[in-house]
């Protein structure tokens, strides 16, 4: 259940993350989600793509500094109350999230959201067993 997303390393100066897209861009890569989140210096620009190889290997072959990373995504009713009661299952079971965002996919009555846990094993274990509606790769694309 695990979606690989990649994390760009890039320099917080104008251009760079217009770059990055432009690499896949002309790739023919699609971007399905993205966050970007900086420091003074630096800034991460997490990416979910379909074909995560080619989208690694264009961004070697620009110098653009990448890493892979293992996510969880899940659907959550979209409805007041909805993360409350998932982040409840996850608070009890003392998992700690390293950070959320969101993806746009399905009806409206879901958010479908990508989560990085410090232990995605038992994150899955507990999301499953706790009836939580988990997203894998061929339900993304």
């Amino acid at each position: 259940m695990k979606i690989k997303q990649i994390s760009l390393f890039l320099e917080n100066k104008p251009g760079h993350v217009c770059n990055a897209c432009r690499v896949l861009a002309d790739a023919g890569i699609n971007i399905e989600s993205m966050s970007l989140a900086d420091t003074e210096q630096f800034g991460i620009l997490r990416l979910i793509v379909q074909d995560w190889q080619k989208a690694v290997s264009v961004f070697e072959k620009n110098a653009i500094a990448v890493k892979l990373t293992d996510v969880i995504v899940v659907q959550v009713p979209n409805k007041p109350g909805g993360l409350a009661d998932l982040l409840g299952i996850l608070d009890q079971a003392k998992l700690n999230i390293e950070y959320v965002y969101e993806i746009h996919t399905g009806p409206k009555e879901t958010t479908t959201l990508i989560f990085r846990f410090n232990d995605p094993e038992t994150a899955i274990q507990v999301l499953q067993q706790q009836g939580v509606s988990l997203v894998d790769e061929k339900e993304l694309f």
